[in-house]
């Protein structure tokens, strides 16, 4: 690497090659994203859940937060509905946005899906 010292406005400045820079930037992006890996490795081993990407797309593209994580916990709208104390046929008004539920009932859905409410509550 080849780095000339210059004094610019009474302040000492590096002069490099593009290529040198180049590299430079490069290898401190290599070192930010080995760091990211291994806070989110750390992230995993204390216990946080990771979503397939497949999952937040699906949820980003509109579908049902809910329905997508009842489906993700391999729960049918029975399973669900008789661990909350509902009919499958309420929850699947709620996952097609039909009825709205009250707080309890999110909360209800929530703990057992193992999820935060705000995870699984509809926009607006």
């Amino acid at each position: 690497m080849t780095v000339q010292i210059v004094e610019i406005a009474g302040q000492k400045m590096a002069m490099l090659p593009v290529a040198d820079y180049e590299r430079l930037i490069d290898l401190a992006e290599d070192k930010a994203d080995i760091f990211a890996a291994f806070e989110s490795e750390n992230r995993r081993k204390e216990g946080e859940e990771f979503l397939p990407a497949e999952m937040v797309d699906r949820i980003l593209s509109g579908e049902s937060a809910l329905k997508v994580w009842r489906k993700h916990r391999s729960l049918s709208l029975e399973e669900l509905g008789f661990a909350v104390g509902v009919t499958k046929g309420f929850l699947s008004q709620i996952e097609n946005g039909i009825s709205r539920g009250n707080p309890s009932l999110w909360r209800k859905l929530a703990e057992a899906l193992k999820v935060s409410a705000d995870d699984i509550l509809p926009e607006g």
